[in-house]
């Protein structure tokens, strides 16, 4: 009997999200109407515009052959009965977000790789994960009203290729024990990673299965592939030490940045350091995307999975570091009930552009320069990393006393190259 992997993954892919996502609101709007997934039909553009392709397709479109991608006129030819309803981004984030919140009811470290799929790290449920995902299968399904496939692996890989296993509404695994015996028959062009003319090169080696590729010469292959041969070659094999990135998904509506902490937080001080780095990360990519925000957002969730948040609504809207830190620390000290903490989030919303700014009467000439500061500091973190310049704030003594050494909201020292400046 093989062992339990100690890294347990799971990657939670929404069957048919669009068109499922579509149906549920039809359905909200009048209870007696056909739920369009047992019909023939899809989401995509316009029909009476004539234009547009088939972003998703019920399973009784499949039947005529409609592909996803084709232009709807073709699917409509194919099936002349065809319904063709148009894609709603606010129904679907909507949905997504219902699913997320559900999820962190049991993990506090979930990736949202895309608005319809999730990794999850599960590796405290390493004795009862299968319960645990025909749980959360079932809850969604009930709660919801969508069904899911749950891949579960080792890594983020094998979770991925596990939730794509058939049938739907399912949960597979995939270990790395399993490989040779589940994922090596498979078609190469069914490995992540491998797309249409990456299949066709491996098929022009006889490599046609992933099974073959894990077992080619590496150094034939990258010759053809480059440092992409490396890649689809630890793939094949079931190597990814990637982790789950809980700050890669970001929407329209706000922007924000959450960590998981390695150990339980007791001290202020400490999850001062973090929020200060969360801070940071989240205004650096404000501004790169031309806004400023109104709203201040700051979550915790304790060592016992219990979530909470608070914002404040700001006088001025900002993209400034120490402006959005300074309501930060301030909505910590106020909202944090001394608990253990497990996990810390910042994230701003009500975004606007930042060619809209109107200057208040608040405004100084020290807001003006700490501008031209953090536009400086973002371009000297683009070009030499982000350990290039760091405020002393953050590197105090560890020994010194909490109250001398909590973060200071006007601290403006930054350690760049390894001098101390002042701005």
């Amino acid at each position: 009997m093989n062992e339990v992997p100690k890294r347990i993954i799971f990657h939670i892919d929404v069957n048919s999200a669009f068109l499922s996502w579509t149906a549920i609101e039809e359905l909200k709007k009048d209870k007696n109407s056909i739920d369009i997934r047992t019909i023939p039909s899809i989401i995509g553009g316009s029909l009476e515009d004539r234009r547009g392709v088939v972003l998703a397709k019920s399973i009784p479109a499949k039947k005529y052959n409609i592909i996803t991608g084709e232009p709807i006129v073709a699917a409509v030819k194919k099936c002349p009965e065809l319904k063709v309803y148009s894609p709603d981004r606010k129904i679907y984030i909507k949905c997504s977000n219902a699913m997320y919140r559900l999820l962190q009811e049991y993990s506090s470290s979930i990736e949202r790789y895309s608005i319809d799929e999730v990794f999850m790290e599960v590796s405290h449920f390493r004795n009862d994960y299968m319960e645990k995902a025909n749980e959360i299968k079932s809850r969604i399904e009930n709660e919801l009203g969508f069904t899911v496939n749950v891949g579960i692996g080792d890594n983020k890989l094998l979770a991925k290729m596990a939730s794509d296993f058939p049938k739907k509404n399912s949960v597979h695994t995939l270990f790395k024990y399993e490989i040779e015996t589940k994922m090596w028959p498979m078609p190469v062009g069914d490995l992540f990673m491998v797309g249409k003319a990456a299949e066709k090169k491996l098929l022009n080696l006889n490599i046609c299965t992933i099974g073959d590729l894990a077992k080619y010469n590496l150094d034939i292959l990258r010759n053809i592939f480059k440092s992409f041969a490396d890649v689809i070659y630890n793939y094949a094999n079931g190597v990814d030490d990637s982790p789950v990135d809980e700050s890669r998904y970001e929407d329209t509506k706000g922007i924000g940045n959450s960590t998981t902490t390695k150990e339980d937080v007791f001290i202020a001080r400490d999850a001062l350091k973090i929020l200060l780095a969360l801070t940071e990360s989240v205004a650096k990519r404000l501004r790169s995307s031309n806004m400023l925000c109104g709203v201040v957002v700051v979550s915790i969730k304790s060592s016992t999975f219990t979530s909470y948040s608070h914002q404040k609504t700001l006088l001025t809207a900002t993209d400034s570091t120490d402006e959005i830190y300074k309501n930060v620390s301030k909505i910590f000290k106020e909202m944090w009930k001394g608990e253990p903490i497990r996990l810390l989030g910042v994230r701003v919303t009500k975004l606007t552009s930042n060619e809209v700014y109107q200057s208040s009467i608040f405004d100084t000439d020290r807001n003006e320069k700490q501008r031209v500061l953090d536009s400086a500091i973002d371009k000297l973190r683009a070009q030499y990393g982000d350990k290039v310049i760091v405020r002393s704030s953050a590197l105090v003594n560890e020994d010194e006393n909490e109250s001398s050494t909590l973060l200071k909201e006007d601290n403006n020292d930054y350690l760049f190259m390894g001098g101390l400046y002042e701005f």
